[in-house]
C-alpha cells in the first residue's frame, strides 16, 4: 500500500451543556430563614456525541468549520493503493455519534465522491447514529436532466448512491437546480450563500446597481438578491451553441451608466461570465462586478477573468481555489463557514436551520 494521501479529518468536539451551572440561593433577608448552602457549578463535559470528519477534498474549510463551533477535527486516515484504489479508516471510535462528513465532490469529481462513500460507509459500518453529508459543492448538479437522448441523469444516481451508502441527511450549499432536493429520499438541507455575498456587497454601498442574471435560469436567483439588495434587475439572454461553449445574444433591461453585478451559482470556464461582461460594456454599463457561490474555474477561466473588463469577482470557498486564482487580483474570496457551521449546530440540536436564510 502506497500513502498518497494522509487526511486529517476533522473530529468531534465540544457542545457545551450549558446547564446549570451557579450559585443556589442568596440568604434571604428574614432572619428567621436559613440561607441555603451555595451548589458548586456543574462541570461542562465534552459532547463526544458530535463529530465532523473531511476528506481531502477541502480540508482548510472543514477545519474552519471545526474552529467556528470550537470542536476538534475527527481523525480519519485516506491512502491509496498503487493501482489508484482509496483506503478509508476512521480512527476514533464514533459508535452512536452524530457524524457530519464535510466534502465538496469538486475536481477531481470522481476521486472526491468515491471518498465520501468510503467516509460513509465506514462511519455507518461504525455504528454512528446519524451520518450527515456535508457538501458545499455537489458535482454533477448540472447532469439533472434528460436534455438529449440517450444520456443519464448524473445528479439523481449520486443522490442514490449516497443514501445507498448510509447517509441519513444531506446538507447542500446553492444546488443548480433547487428540485435536485427531490432527487434524494433522505432530509435535505439547501443553503444559499445569498448572506455573505449580499453583506459584502452592501458595504460598497454602489449607488446605481443592477443584479444581472446571466441567462434565464438564474432569474430567481438574481431577483432575490436584486430584492436584498434594493437594486434593479437585468437579465442576458444567451444562447449554448455547443458544451462548454456559449453565445450571448442581447440585454434585457436598462444598464446604461450603471453599476452591474452579474451573479451566478458556479464560475466553471468563465465563458459565459466573461461574454456577459462584454455584453454589459457594450451595452453601456458603466462598471462590472461579478459574484458567484462556486468558484471551480477549471481551464482557462483565470486568464479570461484576468483579461475581461470586470473589475472584481467575488466568489465562496465552498471549493479550493487553485494557486494562480489565489494570485489573482481580481478574484475576492469570502468564507462560508460560518454559514455552514451555524447549520450544522442547528442540524445537531434539532432547531431550526431557516434562520439562517436572508
Amino acid at each position: 500500500m502506497e500513502a498518497a494521501t494522509k487526511t486529517s479529518v476533522i473530529a468531534p468536539a465540544i457542545s457545551p451543556d450549558e446547564g446549570s451551572a451557579g450559585q443556589a440561593a442568596g440568604k434571604a433577608s428574614q432572619p428567621l430563614v436559613e440561607s441555603r448552602p451555595e451548589r458548586k457549578p456543574v462541570r461542562v463535559r465534552q459532547d463526544d456525541r458530535w463529530k465532523i470528519f473531511s476528506g481531502t477534498a477541502n480540508d482548510v474549510l472543514a477545519k474552519d468549520i471545526c474552529n467556528f463551533l470550537g470542536l476538534p477535527i475527527g481523525q480519519v486516515k485516506i491512502l491509496k493503493f498503487s493501482d489508484g484504489e482509496t483506503y478509508v479508516q476512521i480512527e476514533e471510535n464514533v459508535r452512536g455519534a452524530d457524524v457530519f462528513v464535510v466534502q465538496p465532490t469538486c475536481d477531481p469529481v470522481n476521486e472526491h465522491l468515491m471518498q465520501l462513500l468510503f467516509l460513509i460507509d465506514a462511519l455507518k459500518r461504525a455504528s454512528a447514529r446519524r451520518i450527515t453529508v456535508v457538501m458545499p459543492y455537489y458535482g454533477y448538479a448540472r447532469q439533472d436532466r434528460k436534455d438529449r437522448p440517450r444520456v443519464p441523469i448524473s445528479s439523481k444516481l449520486v443522490a442514490d448512491l449516497l443514501t445507498t451508502a448510509g447517509a441519513d441527511r444531506a446538507l447542500v450549499v446553492d444546488l443548480h437546480a433547487p428540485q435536485i432536493q427531490g432527487f434524494f429520499n433522505i432530509p435535505v438541507d439547501h443553503l444559499f450563500a445569498s448572506p455573505v455575498l449580499v453583506d459584502y456587497f452592501r458595504k460598497k454601498q454602489f449607488p446605481d446597481l443592477t443584479v444581472v442574471s446571466p441567462d434565464a435560469g438564474g432569474v430567481e436567483r438574481a431577483r432575490f438578491f436584486a430584492k436584498k439588495m434594493d437594486s434593479a434587475l437585468a437579465i442576458v439572454d444567451k444562447r449554448r451553441v455547443e458544451m462548454d461553449v456559449t453565445e450571448v445574444m442581447h440585454v434585457i433591461g436598462d444598464v446604461k451608466g450603471r453599476t452591474c453585478l452579474i451573479l451566478d451559482d458556479i464560475i466553471d470556464t468563465a465563458g459565459t461570465l466573461v461574454k456577459t461582461c462584454q455584453a454589459l460594456l457594450d451595452a453601456g454599463a458603466r462598471a462590472v462586478y461579478a459574484c458567484a457561490t462556486h468558484a471551480v474555474l477549471s481551464g482557462a477561466a483565470i486568464t479570461r477573468i484576468s483579461e475581461s473588463g470586470l473589475t472584481e469577482v467575488v466568489v465562496t470557498d465552498t471549493v479550493p481555489l487553485r494557486e494562480a486564482a489565489r494570485q489573482e487580483p481580481k478574484i475576492v474570496v469570502r468564507s462560508i463557514a460560518g454559514l455552514i457551521g451555524r447549520a450544522i449546530q442547528s442540524i445537531h440540536e434539532e432547531t431550526s436551520v431557516s434562520k439562517l436564510f436572508l
